[in-house]
């Protein structure tokens, strides 16, 4: 294979204020690298864009570092295998990496984790069977502690943990499962395709009353992608010992001035539980992640969307319409 001596990769061209616009970023053509010992050169097949990578587009102490102006951006992708300098992997291998928002990467192999596509799309590594598949199934057994028979309200549900929190709750045997989500065409795919026992578009009302309507007795557990007033919704329809996994808070995200929840007094009355989390912390369920969630993709019983955008240059318009909620399921960009 020849390879090109030079490609494509985004570089963050400045810090955004509020929404980031295309001017943020800016798109470079760079020489291919070659890879040093232990290293493989990866070929991008597609790549993934989460909310996350907004926090670190500010100059902010946070739980990972900023992105750097004028250095190339870097998240969740998986690829082919161009050369090796590596022990186990060899070319035409597919591994997934964090070396992403490029075409070409130099990857150590240390970081590089092989996948099969003879057993799932590729595309499925970086969505129900990535990170976010894992971050929606540790967060709801292992950090909200999840019952069978419980009552389960997920916000955020129809994006990429979302849709597989509210299935892996309807699927390990909960009474209800109830999901907000930013449209009607949403709100249709959580309940029609999904098997949401009810969900409601957050746009139509207050988040408080749609949730008192579609859970009337209450909730158990709430899966909180949102923040704001969803969690403050959540907090009074809590049953008493009612559980939260915080996973995000991106009606947050944007805003200069974020809204908190006004009523956490109720906590303590009820006994609640509000526990944040990072997936990194919780890699002791990866093989029953991988059993269980992989099990059901294969047997049809867990569905999951996609929403694909193509080519490396329009990554940031498909990072912004994240944020703004214009996909279904797992956002992704192919290479």
């Amino acid at each position: 294979m020849t390879l090109p001596s030079t490609a494509r990769e985004i570089h963050l061209a400045s810090r955004p204020t509020g929404y980031p616009t295309e001017a943020n970023f800016e798109l470079v053509e760079a020489p291919v690298p070659t890879p040093g010992d232990g290293q493989l050169l990866v070929r991008n097949l597609v790549m993934s864009v989460d909310p996350y990578m907004r926090g670190r587009m500010n100059d902010a102490e946070s739980y990972i570092a900023p992105f750097r102006v004028g250095e190339v951006l870097e998240g969740g992708a998986v690829g082919e295998v161009v050369a090796s300098n590596a022990a186990g992997f060899a070319v035409g291998d597919v591994v997934l990496h964090f070396a992403g928002w490029r075409e070409y990467a130099a990857v150590d192999a240390a970081g590089a984790v092989p996948v099969d596509p003879g057993v799932a799309p590729v595309n499925a590594y970086l969505g129900v069977l990535g990170m976010p598949g894992m971050t929606a199934y540790a967060g709801l057994l292992d950090v909200a502690g999840f019952r069978e028979g419980d009552v389960v309200f997920v916000s955020g549900a129809a994006g990429a943990v979302g849709q597989v929190a509210g299935q892996v709750a309807r699927l390990r045997g909960a009474k209800r499962v109830v999901g907000s989500a930013g449209s009607a065409e949403k709100v249709a795919y959580l309940v029609d395709e999904l098997g949401f026992d009810a969900a409601f578009n957050y746009k139509d009302g207050p988040v408080a009353d749609q949730l008192a309507a579609a859970a009337p007795d209450g909730i158990d557990v709430y899966f909180d992608n949102v923040g704001g007033d969803h969690l403050d919704a959540a907090l009074r329809s809590f049953n008493a010992h009612g559980r939260a996994a915080l996973c995000g808070s991106i009606s947050n995200y944007n805003t200069p001035d974020p809204v908190g929840p006004r009523h956490l007094g109720l906590a303590v009355g009820k006994r609640l539980t509000l526990r944040g989390f990072l997936i990194g912390d919780h890699e002791h369920v990866r093989g029953e992640f991988t059993r269980e969630v992989g099990g059901w993709v294969a047997d049809g019983s867990l569905r999951y969307r996609e929403t694909v955008t193509e080519g490396i240059e329009h990554a940031p318009e498909a990072f912004i319409g994240m944020l703004r909620g214009d996909n279904i399921g797992k956002a992704l960009v192919t290479l």
